[in-house]
């Protein structure tokens, strides 16, 4: 298995090696009475702050602008970034023929392209359960101009990597929002994890805020 993964590993050629960024820019508006950062120390200390306020750090206005459009679903992410690409959430949807109030969300691998899983949400859709396909922060159609792997969803730069964490978390929270909304109220999140834990960290938080 260790083989495999190692051969899965350096099969890519893509690579980009970034500088350690603390990424204080990204901070600013998590909290708005917590004063900007500027140095390692003072992120951890934010931190802290935003575990005690994980209510509040994880708040967002439920989107008003659902759209389903064939078979997938788009709305503006509550988490604005710079890059507009990244700010449409599209989720590519599977609805069971004879639906039963049973839905999840599928977050798939990170760095993650279509068609993967694809196949797993058909197989849901067949034996009555209905599924969204999340395309998470800065992946497929969310990914940046100029970016070949979802670099920006985990990275070097720190203030990016949890604020795409925190967009990812609420992102999952809009599409049980919509699922709701259209008759479901039996909800599941499924994640695939391909030796990192961004994906279970992101479902755990999405099910406990």
């Amino acid at each position: 298995m260790h083989r495999w993964e190692d051969e899965l590993c350096f099969r890519a050629n893509d690579r980009v090696v970034r500088p350690f960024e603390l990424g204080a820019e990204w901070c600013a508006n998590w909290l708005p009475d917590v004063e900007p950062v500027s140095t390692v120390e003072e992120l951890i200390a934010l931190n802290e702050i935003l575990i005690a306020r994980s209510r509040e750090f994880f708040g967002y206005q439920k989107p008003q602008d659902y759209r389903l459009a064939g078979n997938w679903l788009e709305f503006t992410s509550p988490v604005a970034t710079p890059y507009n690409e990244n700010n449409i959430v599209r989720a590519l949807w599977y609805p069971a023929r004879n639906p039963n109030g049973k839905a999840v969300v599928l977050l798939p691998h990170w760095n993650s392209k279509l068609p993967q899983h694809n196949a797993l949400c058909a197989g849901l859709q067949r034996l009555g359960i209905s599924s969204l396909r999340l395309s998470l922060p800065y992946h497929d159609a969310r990914m940046p101009a100029g970016l070949t792997r979802a670099d920006y969803a985990v990275s070097a730069n720190v203030g990016r990597t949890i604020h795409a964490a925190r967009q990812a978390v609420i992102d999952v929270r809009c599409c049980f929002d919509w699922l709701e909304s259209v008759g479901y109220n039996r909800f599941g999140i499924v994640f695939a994890n391909s030796g990192e834990n961004h994906r279970s960290l992101v479902a755990n938080l999405a099910a406990a805020s």
